[in-house]
């Protein structure tokens, strides 16, 4: 792809997605393309409807969620504090967002792939927290991993708002 065709891209996808944050699901591909400034046939050339462009969106921060936790989870730092790492940039990215976008329709393989990582990730993540002391034992991983989903992924989502922080402290140990 060449340079300014991928730079146009990115602008679509960064455009689009902070328009669906700050007016919602009902912002039309119209509208993307003018807060982008591009012409209409620029955006359809790069995604043929708005369902390629939200897993365009989708794709890229599951890309960098799952980027993050690979690199985390390697790190040889406690694993609570590897956890709050995680869920402090789960709450930066628009899980929520996409988690409605996509909702209605299937998400792509590779969407559904990207997600089982990062959730598969997080089990071991926590087993080990488990192992260490740190997070309750009481409760199986795969649990904890809904709990959390539960937290980051909706509207407003903060790591220091009342639900994130009630979870995160019903579960450290």
């Amino acid at each position: 792809m060449r340079a300014d065709a991928r730079r146009n891209r990115e602008l679509i996808v960064t455009t689009a997605l902070d328009l669906f944050t700050e007016s919602g699901a009902g912002v039309s591909m119209e509208e993307i393309a003018r807060a982008a400034g591009l012409g209409v046939g620029t955006l359809y050339r790069h995604f043929p409807d708005r369902q390629a462009l939200l897993e365009a969106i989708a794709l890229d921060a599951l890309g960098r969620l799952q980027t993050f936790t690979r690199a985390a989870v390697a790190e040889d730092t406690p694993r609570w504090q590897v956890l709050r790492r995680i869920v402090e940039q789960c709450v930066e990215l628009p899980l929520a967002l996409i988690k409605t976008l996509l909702a209605a329709t299937p998400a792509n393989p590779e969407l559904r792939e990207m997600e089982h990582d990062v959730n598969a990730r997080l089990e071991h993540l926590l087993g080990q927290a488990q192992q260490e002391g740190t997070l309750r034992p009481d409760i199986p991983p795969r649990e904890i991993v809904e709990l959390l989903n539960v937290a980051v992924c909706r509207p407003g989502a903060r790591v220091d708002d009342h639900l994130t922080t009630v979870i995160l402290d019903g579960l450290k140990r």
